[in-house]
């Protein structure tokens, strides 16, 4: 039944391309996260009015912070393609993708979570300093509990970036379904497979934005 409905479409393709993607998108959102929330909190702290004020660190971080995720993803990954064969050694396959996609939307959620953590109630954080609460006890205890929900929401959007981002580095190369859409699929004439790599594309967004929802919800207090 299924070769007769996808004659050109083989599982085991299918099922290593969706790994590759899922890879991609795991590692890359990891990094993501962590570099973005280091670069929103470096944006909240340094702007006007935040705890460090600083003009001049501010503008250099927002500049890069809007160079960054302002540059078209495809040409990012031609961008990167001396930075990237020197860091992992090729810039093929799934590897040679993430330098790619960790700078394509780190400085993307790192906006995210400087508008998240702009909403959190200045009276908390005016209270928590009042009552001497060390750098770290406050961005650890207050800022990013507070807002937690923005966060979550700003990566479940962010992810869903990373999947698409990740079919675009398929394309040169970089493997999981994009690759796979492209390859045995466009070049191909084979549009089965085509059909069932964009269906597999939007199974995994549609579960990543069912869980980051689910997830938000928990823990918005409001």
């Amino acid at each position: 039944m299924f070769e007769n409905l996808f004659p050109h479409l083989k599982l085991e393709q299918l099922w290593a391309a969706t790994g590759e993607t899922l890879y991609m998108t795991a590692l890359s959102g990891v990094a993501t996260f962590v570099l973005g929330i280091v670069l929103g909190l470096a944006l909240f702290l340094t702007a006007r009015g935040g705890l460090f004020q600083n003009r001049a660190i501010y503008s250099v971080i927002s500049v890069l912070v809007n160079v960054f995720r302002s540059i078209p993803f495809i040409i990012l990954i031609v961008l990167l393609i001396p930075f990237t064969k020197t860091l992992i050694g090729t810039i093929l396959g799934a590897d040679a993708a993430l330098p790619a996609l960790i700078v394509g939307a780190a400085p993307f959620y790192a906006r995210l979570v400087e508008i998240g953590l702009r909403e959190v109630d200045k009276g908390v954080i005016e209270a928590s300093r009042s009552m001497g609460a060390r750098l770290s006890t406050l961005i650890f205890r207050v800022l990013l509990p507070e807002s937690s929900p923005a966060l979550v929401s700003g990566i479940t959007v962010t992810l869903i970036a990373l999947v698409s981002y990740s079919a675009m580095a398929g394309v040169i190369g970089a493997g999981g379904l994009g690759n796979l859409a492209y390859l045995e699929g466009f070049q191909r004439n084979h549009g089965d497979v085509t059909l069932v790599a964009t269906v597999m594309i939007l199974v995994i967004v549609f579960i990543i934005q069912f869980l980051g929802d689910v997830l938000t919800t928990r823990l918005d207090k409001r």
